[in-house]
């Protein structure tokens, strides 16, 4: 079996991938690779996986083996090939913005669950959450914010493709102005003393200023609810019920924080790893 890239057949690049992911220490060597050897040929796992023989092009093999390079460099597979599905959507990502995650789309369960009129999504990112809304609840008005203008430039190259640009107003900032039925967020959540036990593909690429969140990992959920609070004495509500994704073993204090910003009412919500990853309040 030759170098990856060198191989004369599908079967025989696959096995010099899987080969050389394992052995650098990548979780799904398998899977990256077919998603790898998948963009490279311009096709789908499904042939690849059918016809093992088939002869691969020397132009689509040196393609995969400058992926299967970067990702021996543990660069997320989402990053290498530019694009991550979320739901029924199909982002493009890059270091920009974090990649989404599964989990999250509790977010996008509360939205639909609720069925509310207006939403704010705070902290969007590659804009998965409100783009998801969109897709799936005909009529709500949703506006996305995030700090960071970079992001938000993802945001709205994804809306634009998806053709929803006319269904988010997006926001540079934290708060805009104006009442939400629904504020959904997923901010950092990573206590800085847990930063060098994350993965290399997350700690070495995607941004940190999206991932670190102080010393407990709940800095910036606190900021925002001392926003919402301060916009609640100053006479104006940002929204009557707060979504909120959270860490493993932080929904208790998130749920604390959001009673003292007037949010009582609170549950949380389970993801399939059976976290509590969704804090949910109300007013």
């Amino acid at each position: 079996m030759g170098p990856v890239g060198t191989a004369d057949s599908i079967g025989d690049a696959l096995g010099a991938a899987v080969d050389a992911l394992s052995a650098a220490g990548v979780d799904s060597p398998r899977l990256d690779a077919e998603l790898l050897l998948a963009a490279a040929a311009a096709t789908d796992r499904e042939r690849l996986l059918a016809e093992p023989e088939a002869p691969l092009a020397p132009s689509a093999g040196r393609a995969f083996g400058q992926m299967v390079r970067r990702r021996l460099r543990r660069e997320p597979v989402a990053y290498i090939l530019g694009r991550k599905w979320f739901r029924h959507l199909e982002l493009e990502v890059d270091r920009r913005v974090l990649i989404p995650r599964p989990e999250t789309e509790l977010l996008v369960e509360v939205g639909l669950e609720l069925r509310p009129q207006r939403v704010l999504e705070v902290g969007a990112g590659s804009g998965a959450v409100a783009l998801a809304l969109a897709a799936e609840l005909p009529g709500v008005e949703l506006t996305a914010s995030d700090s960071s203008a970079a992001a938000l430039e993802v945001a709205r190259a994804n809306a634009d493709r998806l053709g929803l640009s006319e269904r988010v107003a997006f926001f540079e900032g934290t708060l805009p102005g104006g009442e939400f039925d629904l504020l959904l967020a997923n901010l950092p959540y990573v206590a800085e003393g847990e930063w060098e036990r994350l993965e290399p593909e997350i700690r070495e690429w995607e941004p940190r200023e999206a991932l670190l969140a102080g010393a407990d990992g709940l800095a910036a959920i606190r900021a925002l609810l001392a926003a919402v609070a301060d916009r609640a004495d100053g006479g104006g509500q940002v929204a009557a019920a707060i979504a909120l994704e959270v860490g493993a073993g932080q929904s208790r204090a998130v749920a604390a924080l959001l009673a003292e910003a007037g949010y009582a009412e609170t549950e949380a919500r389970t993801d399939l790893a059976g976290i509590e990853r969704v804090v949910l309040g109300r007013r």
